[in-house]
């Protein structure tokens, strides 16, 4: 996305656009605080088995409870399959109640951003209502720091597409909403004065670079930042093999190195958001996981706690563990040799 000079946005419920005047702005932002949360997209892996979660799981064990142990947020992913009910969304509340720091994120059922011929030609005041039922149960718990519209690849930015993303963000503009859009014709200033227009957000990836994707960016249009991490396999981004399993596309570990560029990009946004999230979609056995530790580790300057299971697996992250390794054995160990008896 082209740079510009953005300024603070103000605090939740304060118009955002030029009809307020600078110093008005800057006087809220005076006294707004940036929050970053740092987690992982979705919890419902089965190859998070074993890697993430113990492979032998205690009674009323629930992924949700156990990452809200060690993350500020996670992005609900099945909402994008199918909308969230309100009984779902109460229980997933209640779960995470341990961290009141915690707030979810939530993807914007497909049917308003994937399956765009059957949305224009008339979607349903009953297919509003479904979205909305799950979505207002984390509302009104304050649990819902963003919705996110995730736009497919073959998205292009046209006079319709403008005119179509324009029509879902006034549809749910109660919401704080985020637009991720990956084709590299959104990169244009025309974007980024309709999501501000609107008062969304716009979402900064990071995807495999082929053809016309978009390139990473630092922008902030609405007072909700966000990033997500697909990790770069550009050997299955766009791949047409049925025989390569669908996990590989984000089978992918950051290093260090690869995250540092966009520790100063979550910097950059957050500088200019009142709340921003980032998500790691690189999921496959729990890698997401590892890369949003490490962010966190590194961003806040401090070791972090880190799951048992995803330690053995991935030794790196001792360098950022706050406290030793477990190392359970199926036998006693001689407590002066530290031989099995």
């Amino acid at each position: 996305m082209p740079q510009r000079k953005l300024k603070t946005p103000p605090p939740a419920g304060t118009p955002v656009g030029p009809a307020q005047p600078d110093a008005a702005r800057e006087a809220a932002s005076a006294t707004t605080a940036h929050t970053l949360r740092i987690g992982p997209a979705g919890w419902s892996y089965p190859d998070w088995a074993g890697y993430v979660y113990p492979s032998r799981r205690p009674k009323n064990f629930h992924e949700a409870a156990f990452l809200a142990e060690f993350f500020d947020t996670i992005e609900i992913n099945t909402s994008f399959y199918q909308p969230l009910k309100a009984d779902l969304a109460k229980h997933w509340v209640e779960l995470v109640a341990g961290n009141p720091r915690f707030v979810f994120t939530a993807k914007l059922w497909q049917r308003f951003t994937h399956d765009i011929v059957s949305a224009t030609s008339g979607v349903t005041a009953a297919d509003e209502r479904a979205v909305r039922e799950g979505f207002d149960v984390l509302r009104a718990a304050n649990k819902l720091g963003a919705v996110l519209l995730q736009f497919p690849f073959s998205f292009h930015r046209t006079k319709e597409t403008m005119a179509y993303l324009s029509a879902v963000l006034l549809r749910f503009r109660d919401y704080p909403l985020v637009v991720e859009v990956r084709h590299d014709t959104w990169n244009a200033p025309e974007t980024l004065a309709l999501l501000h227009e609107h008062g969304a957000g716009i979402c900064n990836i990071d995807q495999p670079i082929i053809g016309r994707s978009l390139a990473p960016s630092a922008q902030a249009t609405s007072p909700v930042g966000y990033v997500r991490l697909h990790g770069r396999r550009y050997d299955t981004w766009f791949s047409d093999d049925e025989t390569i399993p669908a996990h590989e596309r984000y089978n992918y570990l950051y290093t260090t190195e690869e995250l540092e560029p966009w520790v100063t990009r979550m910097k950059k946004v957050s500088e200019h958001a009142r709340d921003t999230f980032v998500a790691t979609n690189n999921h496959f056995q729990g890698k997401a996981v590892v890369n949003a530790l490490q962010l966190i580790s590194i961003l806040k300057g401090r070791k972090v706690k880190v799951p048992e299971p995803l330690r053995q697996h991935f030794p790196q992250l001792e360098e950022i563990a706050d406290t030793p390794p477990a190392e359970p054995t199926l036998f006693p160990m001689d407590g002066d040799t530290g031989i099995r008896k």
